[in-house]
């Protein structure tokens, strides 16, 4: 069996986290084969406790299924992490996924990128700073990337797409699963002209905990981050803490202090963000 054939079977795994793949990714690097490996060695190695029983049914079934490669993924395209096509930034940064998923232009991971993101209950600021900020010139040079999620990530896909720019979505659910169910249009048309990623299976809904996990590929795979109209802890702000770690641009549009979807994006600045007042500032971040 090929590494990659057995890091995906890891990956489709339940009762496993990100951080327990990580440390048998880790491990499996080391060795020389990976057919005979028992369910108990990768417990310890995964520091996998409290769903043991369950990792060990999962992996068991996985390993001795004379399922196909293709059967398991359901016939998706996938990157492993240890194939060269995985991109280099996102194995650099924060526990990155074993496999993702993928429909549309796979090479769009390898553009120069920025990535937008956002309150979920965006204001007609965030569109008109969008349409300000993200000129035909913008577009035509970076390929857009966010969530897919209500609001600001929406705002940003259409405002590229509008443009003829690039765009890149990454989800927290499986490919073929719509969330939000009104966005089913853009993801669609994402898959078939752009490129849409997720390190889900098919078939898997949207969990609370998926959209921080989501969150850790958006800044992993992108060079600067630009967050507009955020809350005070909202998720964009975990997104822009993620891609500071990750040594990547923060910045920030600024906004009303006396509107609660700015107090994350002021206090960014605040914090060393770069403020964000025209286009030209963005395009500052990619002259090498």
């Amino acid at each position: 069996m090929l590494l990659r054939d057995f890091l995906l079977r890891i990956h489709l795994c339940k009762g496993i986290g990100i951080k327990g793949k990580g440390l048998i990714y880790q491990w499996a690097q080391q060795q020389s084969k990976w057919d005979d490996i028992s369910a108990k060695k990768l417990c310890q190695v995964g520091h996998i406790t409290k769903f043991r029983h369950q990792f060990s049914n999962s992996y068991n079934w996985l390993m001795q299924s004379p399922t196909t490669v293709n059967e398991l993924v359901m016939g998706e395209r996938w990157v492993c992490i240890s194939d060269d096509s995985y991109p280099l930034k996102l194995k650099e940064g924060y526990e990155p996924p074993l496999i993702l998923f993928y429909r549309g232009n796979w090479q769009l991971i390898n553009t120069p990128s920025l990535a937008i993101v956002g309150s979920r209950k965006a204001t007609n600021y965030s569109l008109k700073v969008l349409e300000k900020l993200l000129t035909p010139t913008i577009c035509q040079k970076l390929t857009i990337v966010s969530g897919l999620a209500d609001g600001v990530d929406s705002l940003a896909h259409y405002r590229s797409i509008y443009l003829q720019g690039s765009t890149i979505a990454v989800i927290g659910t499986g490919l073929d699963i719509f969330y939000p169910a009104k966005n089913k249009k853009l993801q669609q048309d994402i898959a078939n002209n752009h490129l849409l990623i997720s390190e889900y299976p098919n078939g898997t809904r949207g969990y609370r905990s998926h959209f921080p996990e989501r969150n850790r590929i958006i800044a992993g795979i992108t060079e600067t981050l630009l967050v507009t109209e955020a809350a005070q802890h909202s998720g964009s702000l975990i997104t822009a803490n993620l891609a500071l770690q990750n040594n990547r641009n923060v910045l920030a549009v600024p906004g009303s202090i006396l509107s609660p979807i700015s107090i994350g994006t002021n206090e960014l600045i605040e914090a060393g963000a770069k403020p964000i007042l025209r286009p030209e500032a963005i395009l500052e971040e990619f002259v090498s």
